[in-house]
């Protein structure tokens, strides 16, 4: 088992991660302060996972409760995260219960939203079970649930007690969603880590063969980067934003083209490729070098394409974002493969020249 830290003072929590963790209840009943856990989790996730992880749970001491939601980011609304408190009420849980999130991103940020906000605030528990969600949403708090008019508006930071990554539930994950959680992969070297881009080009088919020890790397080594960014920018005032390359492209794709058509990762990648596209352009980013990051993401079998939406309705659906900040569109280009900065004043015609450029007809 390999084990990172998030430091954040008397915060600071561990990411455990490892084959088998699921059945080794201790790990969770060693960090909950009551015996009380409530698991949320999906329809896709629960038939797979939600016994043996209860079973492993109740053997460890702990008495459980079970919140089974429908699976996608279609049902990412309020209406599903109530559905969580009316399971919460009904199994009377008070504010010493410890909410346990089971399965991908969606899970993840609406059980961390619940805890939030369910009794003022309780603690929680992120296992994630798909690739996206191990590498990048399990760690940091962000919470939150979307808005038909922008994804992610409504939320809090919140962080959890315990993230527990068990590889071994990837070999169920299907390849499309594999490949969506590649792309946050291939993030953390374009933004700030040069030697692991460059790891990832060497072993990116070994990633997508799901190998073991290459996966087990894969997501300590995005953990440990995504931790550090954490540590030192807890609330996204600064250097955190850099996580979010290709994000505000990518969610004026999931939101133009109706939540849960693209998955969160397929329309990061093309938002990626924009970026990288606008950075060429703008004559900051090396030509060979945007080509190394977009042939990558095309390698691990991501889109580097958006839809035609037309950038009219990129730029209006981008206008919504959260990371627009008064009034102005904040933006993360590069620099060169492992250098990211955040800009607020790129001229509307470059951006939109670049979407046209990455979103044929």
């Amino acid at each position: 088992m390999r084990k990172l830290s998030v430091a954040l003072g008397e915060r600071s929590y561990p990411i455990l991660i490892g084959r088998g963790l699921i059945a080794q209840g201790h790990l969770v009943a060693d960090v909950v302060k009551t015996p009380r856990v409530a698991i949320v989790t999906n329809d896709v996730v629960a038939p797979l996972y939600l016994d043996a992880f209860v079973q492993s749970l109740e053997a460890a001491g702990l008495y459980c409760a079970t919140v089974v939601l429908p699976d996608g980011e279609a049902h990412k609304n309020w209406e599903t995260l109530n559905a969580i408190y009316d399971g919460l009420l009904a199994a009377h849980c008070d504010r010493s219960v410890t909410l346990i999130a089971l399965g991908g991103g969606v899970i993840g940020d609406m059980t961390g939203f619940a805890a939030a906000t369910y009794q003022r605030g309780v603690d929680f528990i992120q296992v994630p079970t798909t690739l996206l969600s191990q590498v990048d949403s399990s760690v940091g708090g962000k919470t939150a649930v979307n808005h038909p008019r922008g994804k992610n508006m409504i939320g809090a930071f919140h962080q959890p007690r315990l993230v527990i990554a068990d590889t071994d539930t990837l070999s169920t994950l299907p390849d499309r969603e594999l490949k969506a959680g590649v792309a946050e992969v291939i993030k953390y070297g374009l933004i700030r880590d040069p030697e692991f881009f460059d790891w990832l080009e060497a072993n990116i088919e070994a990633v997508l063969r799901r190998d073991p020890d290459v996966l087990a790397e894969t997501i300590e080594r995005s953990c440990a980067n995504k931790a550090r960014i954490v540590a030192e920018d807890e609330t996204e005032r600064g250097v955190r934003a850099l996580l979010n390359l290709g994000h505000t492209f990518g969610h004026a794709i999931e939101a133009g083209m109706g939540y849960g058509v693209w998955l969160h990762g397929e329309a990061v990648a093309a938002g990626m490729a924009m970026a990288a596209t606008l950075s060429m352009r703008l004559g900051w980013m090396p030509e060979d070098q945007c080509r190394r990051g977009i042939a990558l993401i095309a390698r691990a079998g991501l889109p580097v394409c958006g839809p035609a939406l037309g950038a009219s309705r990129y730029l209006a659906l981008m206008a919504h974002d959260k990371k627009v900040e008064a009034g102005r569109l904040r933006l993360v280009l590069l620099r060169a493969i492992g250098d990211a900065e955040i800009f607020s004043d790129v001229p509307v015609d470059d951006i939109a020249a670049a979407i046209d450029a990455c979103c044929p007809a």
